[in-house]
């Protein structure tokens, strides 16, 4: 008798075990849900199929902004520290501008690392350096020393139209149209305007009374600034009314309105300074690299290129949100920077001296290589269609580079 309940016992605990056994393996094992009609299978055991963000947590482990745990555990209820939550969303991030990119959309997602990648366009001007450049979202316009302003197209780099404006220096797309600061001696300064849409000529005089030596350009949705020699001018777009501004200004290089704030980089007493729209006064005054050249806005920070010929020659200053003004790090791109880019990833820095660009991840300021644009190249300005990067060069004839 005691005999067979010590077989019923045992039989009972090894049904038990079976049972155990049978749950605990389906408690390991990976699960597969539906997400978006399609059968989705994770690797970590730790979440099942009924869990409400299966779904999300199989789009960040596919797409590489978390890799889990361990091989197989996500740990689903853990909480996530601020340091792990910098990691996600830096990564969140750097996927998303990776992804979204034309580069991308047209599988270029190669940088060029020699000259022989950087494709040079004449631009039929002997004698005649480029002083500005911008993109109209199809064309380039580029702005010479000797008055030509000369239309690009950004998919092969054929000139398509030559305008002229006396004096031409800095560029900017605006209102549908082509506004060109332009130097005129000694006298006043002139703002001219092209129409895309019309046909190639002279291009009209905007406006013919502001600042000496306008050398910069840029606009907030009324007004279009100029950064003049010891002053700055302001222009109401629709109906022509001017001013000029003298006070708290030495010698004015760059001027760029990043959507909110008007900045002037003065390269006298080497500060970049926030202006009231209103009445041009000077609200901020933050001291930046020596000699300073150009600005550039990434959507968060400014980046100011140096002219010193020193190391640590870029700073890079907060733009938005209770850090504004303060200069968050300061980077050495090659010997004399001047004009940058910014193509929604990455920064684009001219070395004049050094005949190179330096790249940088805007993200995080990380240098992403410099590479040689030949010698004696000077490059100088730069902007971005979004998909190359381009570049104004000295010597003769005129050129543009494809980056």
């Amino acid at each position: 008798m005691n005999h067979t309940r010590q077989i019923r016992h045992r039989s009972l605990l090894l049904a038990m075990a079976i049972i155990t056994l049978v749950l605990c393996s389906r408690l390991i094992q990976a699960d597969t849900g539906t997400c978006g009609g399609a059968a989705i299978t994770l690797p970590f055991t730790d979440v099942r199929s009924s869990n409400i963000f299966f779904c999300a947590i199989a789009q960040a482990y596919f797409t590489g902004l978390t890799n889990g745990t361990s091989p197989t555990t996500y740990n689903p209820s853990d909480p996530v520290p601020r340091e792990q939550m910098a990691a996600f969303i830096t990564r969140t991030q750097d996927s998303a501008l990776k992804r979204g990119s034309r580069r991308a959309a047209l599988k270029q997602w190669w940088t060029p690392a020699s000259p022989g990648a950087i494709r040079s366009v004449d631009l039929g001007a002997e004698t005649a350096y480029p002083t500005g450049i911008v993109c109209d979202g199809e064309d380039l316009w580029v702005s010479l020393l000797n008055g030509d302003v000369k239309r690009v197209r950004a998919s092969d780099g054929k000139v398509l139209q030559t305008w002229s404006a006396a004096g031409s220096q800095g560029i900017i797309v605006a209102a549908g149209r082509i506004f060109i600061a332009a130097v005129q001696g000694n006298a006043p300064g002139r703002i001219y305007v092209i129409d895309p849409t019309a046909t190639p000529g002279a291009a009209s005089i905007f406006e013919n009374d502001i600042g000496i030596a306008p050398i910069a350009i840029t606009f907030d949705g009324t007004n279009l600034w100029t950064a003049n020699s010891g002053s700055i001018s302001r222009v109401n777009i629709t109906t022509g009314i001017d001013s000029t501004f003298t006070a708290g200004f030495a010698g004015p290089r760059d001027i760029l309105w990043d959507g909110a704030n008007l900045w002037v980089l003065d390269s006298t007493d080497s500060h970049l300074k926030r202006l009231d729209p209103s009445n041009g006064s000077v609200l901020e005054s933050i001291p930046v690299v020596q000699s300073p050249q150009a600005l550039i806005f990434d959507g968060t920070n400014i980046w100011v290129s140096g002219g010193n010929n020193t190391p640590n020659n870029i700073s890079i200053v907060r733009a938005v949100g209770g850090l504004r003004g303060t200069v968050l790090a300061t980077l050495s791109a090659g010997v004399y920077p001047g004009g940058m880019a910014f193509d929604g990833e990455r920064v684009l820095v001219c070395d004049l001296v050094g005949d190179s660009v330096s790249l940088f991840k805007a993200a995080d300021f990380t240098p992403l290589g410099t590479v040689s644009t030949g010698f004696q190249t000077n490059p100088f300005q730069a902007c971005s269609d979004g998909l190359n990067f381009w570049i104004t060069v000295g010597g003769n004839p005129a050129r543009i580079m494809r980056f």
